[in-house]
């Protein structure tokens, strides 16, 4: 008799008087290290080809970019709302850092490189999500006016728009870096992280900078977005006829009111607090609505909360494809699955054909 060829490698090795079953998997052996601080391991020669072979170096990467690229050609709101995402979800990972600094009485324990980071992933992932958010309500409101364009077309224009927004983000937010953040207040013995600056940088440069970002990447973008909105909700109104088509536009009315109102409660006060609070010390070199600020600022930062639960009822897109995520469907599946449950709901009927003066119709 032929024994399997897993049987035969195991009895070799115990015959060997070792149990290691080479190419089942890449497990690490201890070495001795010369150096008692790092520790060194060595691997048998199956896992070296593996790790260095072009399986695992061009088979593999190549797999994963084309999952990525081909898995990212969704619906262009789904794009934006995957990009609105990302941003909260940035500015929430550096939450933990802002929140131990002013538990730790305003003072800044650690580097000030670290610091700027904080101020610039802070300013800048709040602007993205403002760009982002008008991105979606101009894309509604383009698919209500024009819902025939190609969505391979929107699907692409909304990546290159995204890559955009990422891009002038990753570059508005430079002169944060540049600037020293931190600052040591001899009377508290604490250093502060961007609430102090001398007088000098915020009469100029930041009264500048922040202006810049107030009037072009909120004003504009909030203009576009309410006016979005305003034409969404007069279109919608116009061609409410029948009652049970009324009902659901009803219902997306009173969405797009709910998502414009959370839009200007969260950045509409802490932007304009933000102008009025550089321009007094510009203009009297002292403010007194910096309390006022930084709390509408604070507040500001809610809407990284209330983006996913808005966004989840606004979009059955999204929701359906939130679903399919966590189910780990495809999309070529779920369309499978759905023309299946719809054949098993209509079954097929006989083709015919009625004509009707210059027009034919059929019947399934």
């Amino acid at each position: 008799c032929f024994w399997p060829s897993a049987a035969i490698i195991k009895y070799k090795a115990l015959r060997n008087g070792t149990t290691r079953m080479p190419g089942r998997s890449f497990i690490g052996h201890k070495t001795k290290t010369i150096n008692a601080t790092t520790e060194t391991y060595t691997v048998d020669e199956f896992a070296t080809k593996m790790l260095t072979g072009k399986l695992m170096t061009v088979f593999l990467p190549l797999v994963y970019i084309v999952v990525f690229v081909v898995g990212f050609q969704k619906h262009p709101a789904v794009i934006y709302m995957a990009n609105l995402a990302l941003a909260d979800l940035l500015f929430v990972v550096w939450s933990p850092l802002k929140i131990a600094y002013h538990i730790n009485g305003n003072n800044w324990i650690y580097s000030k490189v670290l610091c700027k980071v904080l101020v610039g992933f802070f300013y800048g992932n709040m602007y993205c999500s403002i760009l982002f958010m008008t991105c979606l309500s101009v894309q509604r409101y383009w698919v209500i006016v024009n819902p025939i364009v190609q969505s391979r077309k929107k699907s692409e224009i909304a990546i290159a728009v995204s890559a955009a927004i990422w891009v002038l983000i990753m570059l508005g937010t430079i002169p944060l870096y540049l600037v020293d953040q931190t600052v040591y207040i001899s009377k508290l013995n604490i250093i502060t992280c961007h609430d102090v600056l001398p007088e000098v940088q915020l009469a100029n440069d930041m009264y500048n900078y922040f202006l810049s970002l107030a009037i072009g990447v909120f004003m504009f973008p909030a203009i576009l977005t309410a006016v979005s909105y305003i034409l969404m909700i007069k279109t919608l109104n116009a061609s409410i006829t029948d009652v049970n088509i009324g009902k659901k536009r009803k219902r997306a009315i009173r969405l797009i009111i709910i998502v414009l109102s959370m839009y200007l409660v969260c950045f509409f006060p802490s932007n304009i607090l933000l102008l009025v609070h550089y321009s007094q010390i510009k203009t009297h070199g002292f403010s007194n609505i910096y309390a006022a600020y930084i709390t509408a600022l604070c507040l500001s930062s809610l809407n990284s909360c209330i983006d996913p639960f808005i966004y989840y009822f606004v979009s059955k897109d999204f929701r359906d494809n939130l679903k399919n995520a966590l189910l780990c469907r495809s999309v070529r599946t779920t369309k499978r699955m759905q023309v299946s449950l719809s054949s098993n709901r209509y079954p097929r009927k006989t083709p015919s054909y009625s004509s009707s003066s210059n027009t034919t119709r059929s019947t399934y």
